[in-house]
């Protein structure tokens, strides 16, 4: 059994791979490194990504688009500000157009 510290640490990987103007879910995370049903475990490895910077967490939403990580961020539009740098148009917590933004990895880093 994996420790959640190498979890985090695969999820980290993971989130580092989401392309700039891209969001992928909490789910799709989890099922890429095989453990679907897993989402709030990625939830919480994205918690405790605030402060590095090198894991882009704002690129990480709920199955619907919507921004429910957005509490964590240094300011409560921070995470919006963020994917709307990157041309991710956000109305009410929500990414407009999702499907056109959604990054799957089982998808992009399919070997």
């Amino acid at each position: 059994m994996k420790s959640n510290d190498n979890f985090f640490a695969q999820v980290y990987q993971v989130v580092r791979l989401i392309p700039s103007g891209k969001v992928t879910t909490y789910g799709a995370i989890a099922s890429y490194l095989g453990s679907k049903g897993s989402a709030r475990m990625v939830g919480w490895a994205m918690n405790a990504a605030h402060g590095m910077k090198d894991v882009p967490a704002h690129r990480v939403v709920n199955r619907n688009g919507m921004l429910t990580g957005k509490t964590h961020f240094a300011s409560p539009n921070l995470m919006q500000e963020l994917l709307e740098k990157e041309g991710v148009l956000v109305e009410n917590n929500k990414i407009v157009d999702f499907e056109n933004f959604l990054w799957d990895p089982a998808i992009a880093l399919e070997l």
